[in-house]
């Protein structure tokens, strides 16, 4: 049996489309971006729910949504959107 090591990996440069929810409007741009009628969104406070691979996932106000490379969305928290993209 081949004894468990721990190795490093780093994460593959993949270039990937996001959106920051900002405001009201924001929500609105997203929600037209997305064009599907699994997620739902409000603009008072600026939320959107999205059904990912995970389950329904919240988005909130400086939240980041991704689109990812096989084309589904998902919401990440601002600082750990700034710690692992950078802008092309």
């Amino acid at each position: 049996m081949e004894e468990s090591v721990v190795r490093k990996f780093r994460k593959r440069p993949v270039t990937v489309e996001a959106m920051q929810i900002t405001d009201a409007k924001s929500v609105l741009d997203i929600e037209t971006w997305i064009n599907s009628p699994t997620i739902g969104y409000s603009t008072n406070p600026p939320t959107i729910w999205i059904d990912t691979l995970e389950g329904r996932m919240e988005g909130r106000q400086n939240d980041w949504i991704i689109k990812g490379v096989n084309g589904e969305f998902y919401p990440c928290k601002d600082n750990i959107f700034k710690k692992t993209y950078q802008e092309v």
